[in-house]
């Protein structure tokens, strides 16, 4: 059982410090927020309509999550509007529950309305426990529907983790210049 949590919380470090360790260079960043978008749609050619009709969306190519009770999440990500880079994105996710081990993510959030992108926009942005994310796999996004003008689908890249856990992500965001 001591190992089990060593190897865990090693774990855990990992996928942490390869959240954090994110390049801050936006060229990297727009190339692998459109990477993302491409293997999203292969895996789920619904997704299209979603793209194409949303008013904006944010891309995170890379969101590292760990916990063992206590979890936590972070990433960087590309904000579009019509389908043009507008800004950069953070997110930071932390709750508590019945979670272990960690694992690596993209995620992107579409914004049904101006409004709702616009909502993004500000400083005090973030979901709550009630919002779920659909994890993208083939036929996934044509059952998925906008709840309150914004939908979130996930994809898995790497990693495990068993997670039944209550918590909140909150976004921050920087327009480019």
């Amino acid at each position: 059982m001591k190992i089990f949590k060593s190897l865990t919380l090693a774990l855990i470090l990992i996928v942490t410090g390869l959240a954090y360790s994110q390049k801050n260079d936006t060229n990297k960043l727009l190339a692998d927020a459109e990477n993302a978008k491409q293997k999203m749609i292969q895996q789920d050619q619904g997704l299209k309509k979603f793209f194409n009709n949303a008013s904006g969306y944010v891309i995170f190519p890379n969101v590292g999550e760990g916990g063992l009770i206590v979890g936590a999440a972070s990433g960087k990500g590309i904000v579009y509007e019509k389908g043009n880079s507008v800004g950069i994105a953070s997110l930071k996710k932390l709750d508590i529950g019945v979670q272990a081990g960690g694992q690596a993510l993209a995620q992107v959030i579409f914004f049904e309305t101006k409004e709702a992108l616009n909502e993004f926009k500000t400083d005090d942005y973030a979901f709550s426990a009630e919002v779920s994310a659909v994890v993208i796999e083939s036929g996934a996004s044509q059952n998925a529907n906008y709840n309150d003008g914004v939908v979130v689908f996930t994809m898995p890249k790497a990693g495990l983790m068993v997670d039944a856990s209550v918590g909140g992500q909150k976004f921050d965001y920087e327009p480019f210049k």
